[in-house]
C-alpha cells in the first residue's frame, strides 16, 4: 500500500492552484504547526512566487487556522481548499465569473470527484452522487438538513459576509456544516458551478473518518440545534415524520434542544398507536387539516421522496410547511 505523504500531496495541491487560468490572486497558506518538511516546502513556494503568502501558526486546529487565514486575506472573494486536494485549472476563473454574475449568491461551490476511486466505499460514492445532484439554491436549501450540501474545499465565499456571520465557530460538530446552516438561517443563498472543479482526496485516515465531530451523532446534534432555531421562528406545533432509527435519533436531540413534537407520523401499522419518548405515533392521515410544521427524518432517499409526495398531496409545501432531515 502506498504511504501517504502530506508534504507531497501539499505540493500537488499548491501547484494546481498556481496553474490557475486566472493569474491575479493571492494564495494564503496556513501552516497549522506541521512537523514534517512542509515549512521548508512552503518557503520555497513563497520565494519563487509572490502570490504565495505563508502564515506559520502553532497547532491549534482547523477552526483557528481558518479564522487566521480569513484575517490575512485581503480580497473580497475567498476560495477555500484543503492541502491534499487538487483543483481544475479553471476553478477560480469559473467561480469568480459565477459570483460576479450572481451577486445574490453568498457561497459558490462546485461539483466534485473523489479520488483515489479504489478507496471509496458505497457510502462515499452515494454521498458524492447526492452532493453533485444539488446545484441550485433551491436544491441546496431543500436538502440542507439531510447532510452537508457543499464540499468545503470546493467553495468560494464573500469575505465580508463571512466576517459578518462571525467566521468559523468551534462546536462539537464540523465547522463547515455549521457554517452552511448559519448561512441558511440568515437567508443567504448557496449554489454551485455545475462542473467538476475540485478533485477531493479521500484516504482512510482523513479527518472526515476519524474526527468525532464528523460522527453521525455529531451531525444529528448539529441538525437538531439549527432545526430548533428554525422551529422557533415558525410559530406552529411541530410533528416528526419517522419512528425508525433516524427518527429516534433526531427526536432524542430535538428533545435535548427543548423541542417536543406533538405527534410522530409513521406508516408502519405496528408502530401506530404506540408512543416514542412519550410522543404518540400516528398515521399520515392524522395530518389532514392540521396547521403544523413537519420535520421528516428518514435516511432512505426513496422513502424521503415518498414522504415528500404524501405531504404535497396533503397540501404541505416544502420549506414553508415541512423540511427533510436524515
Amino acid at each position: 500500500m502506498p504511504v501517504y505523504n502530506a508534504a507531497l500531496t501539499l505540493k500537488a495541491a499548491v501547484q494546481s492552484l498556481l496553474r490557475q487560468s486566472m493569474p491575479e490572486f493571492e494564495l494564503v497558506i496556513v501552516n497549522d504547526g506541521s512537523t514534517d518538511e512542509t515549512p521548508n516546502l512552503l518557503r520555497q513556494f513563497a520565494q519563487r512566487d509572490p502570490r504565495v503568502i505563508v502564515l506559520e501558526t502553532p497547532h491549534r486546529g482547523i477552526v483557528a487556522a481558518l479564522n487566521e487565514g480569513l484575517q490575512v486575506c485581503r480580497c473580497e472573494l475567498i476560495a477555500r481548499m484543503d492541502a491534499d486536494d487538487i483543483c481544475h485549472r479553471d476553478r477560480l476563473a469559473q467561480q469568480v465569473l459565477f459570483m460576479e454574475s450572481h451577486p445574490e449568491i453568498s457561497v459558490c461551490g462546485s461539483l466534485v470527484k473523489m479520488f483515489p476511486r479504489k478507496n471509496l466505499l458505497g457510502g462515499m460514492l452515494r454521498y458524492e452522487q447526492w452532493l453533485n445532484s444539488l446545484v441550485t439554491p433551491e436544491e441546496i436549501a431543500r436538502d440542507i438538513f439531510v447532510e452537508s450540501p457543499l464540499a468545503h474545499p470546493s467553495v468560494m465565499l464573500r469575505r465580508n459576509e463571512l466576517l459578518d456571520l462571525g467566521g468559523y465557530h468551534e462546536s462539537s460538530w464540523v465547522e463547515d456544516y455549521d457554517l452552511w446552516l448559519r448561512y441558511h438561517l440568515h437567508g443567504k443563498k448557496l449554489a454551485k458551478v455545475p462542473k467538476v472543479l475540485l478533485f477531493w482526496r479521500h484516504t482512510p485516515g482523513r479527518v472526515t473518518v476519524t474526527d468525532p465531530r464528523c460522527s453521525l451523532e455529531a451531525f444529528f446534534r448539529a441538525k437538531a440545534h439549527y432545526i430548533s432555531v428554525l422551529l422557533g421562528r415558525v410559530g406552529r406545533p411541530v410533528v416528526l415524520w419517522g419512528a425508525g432509527q433516524t427518527g429516534r435519533r433526531l427526536l432524542k436531540h430535538l428533545i435535548r434542544e427543548g423541542v417536543v413534537p406533538m405527534a410522530i407520523v409513521d406508516i408502519d401499522a405496528k408502530k401506530i398507536g404506540h408512543k416514542l419518548r412519550g410522543v404518540q405515533i400516528v398515521s399520515p392521515e392524522w395530518l389532514k387539516m392540521k396547521d403544523v410544521f413537519v420535520v421528516t427524518a428518514v435516511s432512505s432517499v426513496g422513502a424521503r421522496d415518498l414522504i415528500r409526495r404524501n405531504l404535497a398531496r396533503l397540501g404541505f409545501q416544502e420549506t414553508r410547511d415541512f423540511i427533510c432531515a436524515a
